[in-house]
């Protein structure tokens, strides 16, 4: 193994991440300061109640779709929603939420915006719609209601303190968590039974911290390979369409768990339909490509 070399891999795929993330989560406090979205949010309102949800959740739903879940949350928390319209909001957006920035990392495993942006709304939509059919009873709260608070400035200025604070600290996270997940993972492919088996560890490997840890951390540690031409396409492809329906599976739910949202039937709808989605479209996507 060489550490010099894997060291120098992990900076690399860390500091492309970081261009991608750090600007979007300041761009994302802006939006939030100025209420920007609440303007569009009209776009929406007729999928809420496709979804069984009240026409207020259209701004939480358009907030988690080009901000964030945090920001989502803090729109829909003071909505009285039952556990299943919790758990329906967890689903839509645990799949369809920060479209902007995981769309552009998705950009760099070769997996077109188009795609990106059309796979995880319509999928995300389709799946929570097919889970409006299970019945309500199915659905229970998980956790006690608690509240939630999105952090509030006074002016852009201190806004901007703020946001580049907590973005310095989401670098310092990130950096330090593909550094290390790179290095495990190199660990892992130097052994010699591996080199033996000749089974693809990056993928095994990037699905797994994907599917725990998010988008960000999953492709971060392919983006190397990718370029390098090490993986092929349908894994790349495979890999990327699993995480856009499946990822960061039980943070993203825990968010919605503590409002009252069910967490077996949130990964469990996800998880199902990620392994769905993904075999059907890799299949279709090896006879026309």
């Amino acid at each position: 193994m060489n550490y010099n070399q894997t060291l120098k891999t992990a900076l690399q795929s860390s500091w492309i991440i970081l261009k991608l993330v750090v600007p979007i989560y300041i761009l994302a406090d802006i939006l939030y300061y100025y209420n920007t979205l609440s303007y569009i949010s009209f776009i929406v309102e007729p999928f809420t109640s496709m979804l069984g949800l009240p026409a207020q959740t259209s701004l939480a739903i358009i907030s988690g779709i080009f901000l964030n879940l945090y920001a989502a949350v803090a729109f829909a928390a003071p909505l009285d929603l039952t556990p299943a319209q919790w758990s329906i909001l967890a689903i839509f957006l645990g799949v369809c939420h920060s479209l902007v920035v995981e769309s552009v990392i998705m950009k760099k495993l070769g997996i077109s915006n188009i795609y990106s942006y059309g796979l995880r709304f319509l999928g995300g939509f389709s799946i929570a719609f097919l889970a409006t059919f299970i019945p309500d009873s199915y659905f229970s709260a998980s956790l006690s209601n608690t509240t939630f608070t999105k952090t509030t400035y006074d002016s852009l200025s201190s806004l901007l303190i703020g946001s580049s604070s907590s973005a310095i600290i989401l670098s310092i996270k990130i950096i330090a968590l593909i550094v290390t997940l790179i290095f495990i993972m190199d660990f892992i492919k130097s052994r010699e039974f591996i080199k033996q088996s000749g089974k693809n560890v990056s993928k095994g490997f990037s699905l797994l911290v994907g599917i725990f840890l998010g988008i960000t951390y999953g492709v971060g540690i392919l983006i190397q390979e990718a370029k390098n031409g090490t993986i092929s396409k349908n894994d790349l492809f495979f890999i990327g369409t699993f995480l856009m329906i499946c990822h960061a599976i039980i943070e993203d739910t825990l968010l919605f768990v503590i409002f009252g949202a069910d967490f077996t039937m949130v990964i469990v709808v996800r998880t199902i339909a990620a392994i769905v989605v993904s075999y059907t479209f890799l299949a279709i996507y090896k006879k026309f490509i």
